[in-house]
């Protein structure tokens, strides 16, 4: 690795604006975020993932280090791992095989202490507003309008509900609630979502916690809670400075939730990036159903930057899941399965498209792929309307196999830049909450219709009675299928799309609809990775 300050400097970051954590990692100040944006900013997105992985975090990277080979000067904008899938079953979030960012011990495991910096807060406002409901000084809230939950890092299953109170008056409020992911929490979302120091406040502010005896939301603002929660929070704004093993930057910042929240690194990383690099490679969580919908109706909306161009992940191995392949059987040539697959990567592209941005298909080379089936692919692909098919080998190879990959992503996107209100949005934001759903379920997940449940219309109701109808809709479902149904592979089409539950994140500024049963707490599998990790004689992580 070089160090931190080498860095910074082939970025053209001054040395005045780096906060040194370490050798090898820093942060950034906001202060060097320059207005001029130069660069072509391309989001790395994939199909549904599937049991056989597709590779998008370390296709991001690898596609850094390609340009890089080809003389451009890029940056790499990636969010923060979560410490529940690193000691669970994802493992690190740092890439693999020759395509990472380094030190990856140190970005998966504390780092700069953003993702602390957030449970934290999120936690003493849970202790602030109960402690307030036990003074009686909260706005007449009582303790069954507390809508405000706690957050850990660890995967605890035992905690996503749970009792608090209990042991006497002293200890009050008795009420049920429970543990979200750290990931989940409305403040990593703000985070990611913030324009600046001021907007975090503002933002902080707006969080709703809970509704009052009358029924009227309370907001932390209105318990005066901002400024205690902005003395957590203040240094988490700035961007984090890290590298890829071929000495590209990277920029980590922000780990919001693909499901509950919208999945992106943050808006900061990308002003940063675009000021100073030639292409600025960030990634959206999930499939293009989620992650990517959310890149573009709620991060490129809010945040105005131009997109040059998407790159969707695939690989023949999850082409021929989607097909019906046994997972033993994923490595296997099954030209019918890629057949029938290939479905998943047309509908996906055809998301991409939809919203006028011209899409790159990556297709993550694995031994025993056959030139047969790659070629078959790279012809449905662009009949489906993709720009280009580019095979990658970054993981093997890391630079030098990703360099096909880099130069149809150069041609791409200098051929086009989509600006904010080129796009071709699927709802207006003043459209009814309803009507939004209605949208997405339509174009995106490929339903006929929406179901409600009673509870969910009652929700809706009263979120546009306060006046939040307006904002955009975050859809948390499952990430194993473009529909509801993680059973469903394929691209499944002309069902009804079922709505549980409608939630409010008015602080990030999103309404997130439920559709199924989603989880916001992991759960440890039966042989956790966390047991194959260990702290060598010389004190260097293994087994990560």
């Amino acid at each position: 690795m070089d160090p931190i300050n080498l860095v910074a400097e082939r970025l053209g970051v001054d040395q005045e604006h780096l906060i040194p954590f370490g050798r090898y990692k820093a942060k950034i100040s906001l202060e060097a975020i320059r207005d001029d944006r130069p660069a072509k900013l391309i989001v790395v997105t994939g199909i549904t993932p599937t049991p056989a992985g597709e590779g998008k975090t370390t296709t991001a990277i690898g596609l850094t280090q390609g340009l890089g080979k080809l003389g451009y000067r890029p940056v790499v904008n990636l969010r923060e791992p979560a410490l529940g899938p690193i000691y669970g079953i994802k493992g690190g979030g740092a890439g693999g095989g020759k395509a990472r960012i380094v030190p990856e011990d140190e970005i998966n495991i504390h780092f700069t202490g953003d993702a602390h910096a957030v449970g934290s807060t999120h936690n003493l406002l849970a202790a602030l507003v109960e402690n307030a409901v036990y003074r009686n000084v909260a706005c007449n809230m009582a303790p069954e309008g507390i809508q405000w939950s706690r957050v850990t890092d660890a995967s605890d299953r035992s905690l996503r509900q749970i009792t608090t109170g209990l042991g006497g008056s002293a200890n009050s409020p008795l009420r049920e609630t429970r543990f979200d992911f750290v990931t989940a929490s409305e403040i990593m979302a703000i985070l990611a979502l913030a324009e600046d120091l001021e907007d975090l406040r503002d933002r902080l502010s707006r969080i709703v916690v809970g509704t009052n005896r009358d029924g009227i939301p309370v907001s932390a603002g209105d318990l005066g809670f901002a400024g205690p929660l902005m003395t957590l929070m203040r240094h988490t704004v700035m961007p984090n400075l890290v590298q890829t093993l071929e000495g590209q930057p990277a920029i980590v910042h922000a780990g919001p939730f693909g499901n509950i929240a919208h999945g992106c690194s943050s808006i900061i990383a990308d002003k940063l990036g675009m000021g100073y690099a030639d292409h600025v490679i960030t990634e959206a969580g999930f499939g293009s159903d989620l992650g990517f919908e959310k890149f573009m109706h709620i991060k490129t909306r809010q945040s105005g930057l131009p997109v040059a161009a998407a790159v969707l992940v695939s690989s023949l191995r999850a082409i021929r899941w989607h097909g019906g392949a046994r997972r033993r059987d994923l490595a296997t040539p099954d030209r019918e399965a890629v057949e029938a697959g290939a479905a998943n990567l047309v509908h996906h592209i055809g998301i991409v498209r939809s919203f006028g941005l011209p899409v790159v298909v990556a297709l993550n080379r694995f031994d025993g792929d056959s030139a047969e089936e790659l070629n078959a692919v790279a012809e449905i692909a662009k009949n489906a309307g993709a720009y280009a098919t580019a095979e990658y080998a970054g993981f093997t190879d890391g630079g030098d196999g990703s360099v096909a990959l880099a130069e149809a992503v150069a041609r791409c996107a200098a051929d086009t830049t989509v600006t904010p209100i080129d796009m071709d949005y699927a709802y207006p934001l003043d459209a009814t909450v309803e009507d939004k759903v209605l949208a997405l379920a339509r174009r995106v997940y490929g339903a006929e219709s929406v179901t409600w449940t009673a509870e969910a219309r009652r929700r809706a109701r009263f979120f546009t009675a306060q006046g939040w109808d307006n904002l955009p809709i975050c859809m948390a479902k499952t990430h194993l299928s473009i529909s509801h149904d993680p059973t469903r592979r394929g691209s499944p089409s002309g069902y009804a799309f079922p709505v549980s539950d409608i939630r409010a994140s008015v602080g990030a500024g999103f309404l997130y609809a439920l559709a199924g049963r989603i989880e916001t707490l992991p759960g440890l599998p039966t042989r956790p990775r966390a047991l194959d990790m260990d702290v060598s004689p010389d004190g260097e992580v293994v087994g990560l």
